[in-house]
């Protein structure tokens, strides 16, 4: 019989999370119990109420605290920051595991981004890979290939991260473009090798598509279009707080209007977005407790599957099954037409998220919008209407915002993130925009070495408006280490150079 995990302990799991015993919501869940949890429960209960009893004296005592990746490491400000980069991967490397508390075992070894994330994560994952191709490791490319494959093989998905509190939600699904990164290395062979995961990732989220969905047109992450098309949200198992962020889930739900369970679902489901928090998943954009995840059509979301349908079409066409390549082309195809008949803003110029209970396009403008040109779906004509928009709009001194609203959420303005930029740059490169992509890129890279130069640190994001400062907003502070920065910025040198 399995063990409870930390979040199944009553009460101990919500005192502690309640009393703000750690400041940081992840630290107990990602603890290690010195005893059977079962065992630590039932004495908690026993002494929890007795004179002079300390709720975090009894946590130090029964579990041990995670201890930060790069505790020992730091940088030298005076090295390039390529070299500073290449001494990195090692540090954010971790061996095949075993069972230790929620952390789910991996057979290979793997990269974690750094800082509070002593895991994997899965879209951070494809973004550090750029930056392994960079440095040559095909390798440890393939140990996490191999290591997504085999969390497809034992959940049927790739969950968040391999923690067990992430089972339930999956991130933005990469899976088809790591696969294809190390397809290039060792060639097209390889697409048919992970053709099973490719396919079982894609039957998750395609959940159901053939069954009678509800008068809401809605199952899991698959959603029923008016014109009768078949596209995807995000969403999550459970309607409960999370366990990682348990007391923030609370108090938001104190402030909110919304009834708990469905806040918690589309706080989760705005987790496995990715970006964790911005406005574009609210009703209103002014009010986090607005937020509606479920009932919204992302269009980065829909790209992402288009490339594993586009794959999937690659790899049955390179092994010769051309009815399977027939089937998959028509599928992203529809897909493709669906996601300019309902995402596309023609006045505007732009992509939008679509909000399908209302049965209207969202009004906020998000960088989400350039992905279509990074999965190359729209028209010559749709590509320079968004160029000129991007350049307008969200282009600052230190590259590309996330989104024009000021919230307090980290995915919002002043932030500019890693793996969107990688996302923009290659979406201009594919319509012949260089001049703007270069801009962005030397942009990018220039922030990252003047804060690196400045703090010794690589930063999960930036402040691109006001480049002296530095990011911030969302439920921690802003982590260092930091995997996909390290990956996009040396992927981008490569090209770019360093000025």
């Amino acid at each position: 019989m399995e063990q409870p995990e930390i979040y199944d302990l009553h009460p101990l799991f919500e005192d502690v999370q309640l009393q703000h015993v750690f400041p940081d919501g992840k630290t107990f869940v990602d603890c290690t119990p010195q005893q059977p949890v079962d065992q630590i429960a039932e004495e908690y209960i026993q002494h929890k109420d007795q004179p002079g009893f300390n709720l975090k004296r009894f946590v130090l005592t029964h579990f041990i605290l995670p201890v930060p990746h790069s505790n020992n490491y730091r940088s030298d400000p005076s090295r390039s920051v390529e070299e500073n980069i290449e001494k990195l991967w090692p540090v954010l490397t971790r061996r095949p595991d075993i069972k230790t508390g929620s952390l789910i075992p991996l057979p290979f070894s793997y990269i974690v981004p750094g800082g509070r994330f002593g895991e994997i994560y899965y879209w951070d994952s494809y973004f550090t890979l750029l930056g392994l191709q960079a440095s040559g490791k095909t390798d440890m490319i393939e140990n996490m290939v191999n290591n997504f494959s085999f969390l497809i093989d034992s959940f049927g998905y790739i969950p968040n991260g391999n923690r067990s509190y992430f089972i339930g939600r999956s991130q933005p699904p990469f899976y088809s473009q790591m696969v294809t990164l190390l397809a290039q290395a060792k060639g097209k062979d390889v697409l048919h090798q992970y053709l099973p995961h490719l396919l079982k990732e894609y039957s998750f989220w395609m959940k159901h598509r053939d069954e009678k969905h509800s008068g809401n047109n809605s199952l899991h992450r698959t959603v029923r279009m008016p014109g009768g098309e078949m596209l995807n949200r995000y969403w999550d198992e459970l309607d409960s707080p999370r366990p990682e962020s348990y007391a923030a889930d609370i108090e938001l739900s104190k402030q909110s209007s919304q009834d708990p369970k469905h806040l918690f679902r589309h706080l989760r489901a705005g987790a496995e977005s990715g970006w964790d928090y911005s406005c574009r998943w609210f009703r209103n954009m002014d009010d986090f407790g607005s937020i509606h995840t479920t009932d919204i059509i992302p269009v980065d979301l829909n790209g992402l599957i288009y490339h594993l349908e586009k794959t999937i079409v690659e790899t049955y066409t390179h092994a010769g099954e051309q009815d399977a390549s027939a089937h998959f082309t028509q599928l992203a195809e529809k897909r493709k037409q669906a996601i300019n008949n309902y995402c596309w803003n023609d006045k505007v110029g732009y992509y939008f998220d679509y909000d399908w209970k209302e049965g209207c396009q969202k009004e906020c403008l998000t960088l989400a919008g350039i992905t279509p040109l990074y999965f190359e779906i729209c028209s010559a004509e749709q590509a320079k209407k968004v160029a000129d928009l991007v350049r307008e709009k969200f282009l600052n001194e230190g590259g590309l915002v996330s989104t024009l609203k000021l919230t307090g959420q980290q995915w919002d303005a002043p932030n500019g993130w890693a793996p969107l930029h990688w996302m923009a740059i290659k979406g201009l490169e594919n319509y012949g925009f260089t001049e703007l992509a270069t801009t962005i890129a030397k942009r990018w890279i220039k922030l990252n070495r003047d804060v690196f130069r400045r703090t010794g640190k690589l930063m999960e994001k930036y402040n691109v408006v006001d480049t002296h400062l530095e990011a911030g907003g969302g439920e921690y502070e802003g982590q260092d280490g930091f995997g996909w920065t390290n990956g996009v910025l040396l992927a981008l040198i490569k090209k770019y150079g360093t000025t």
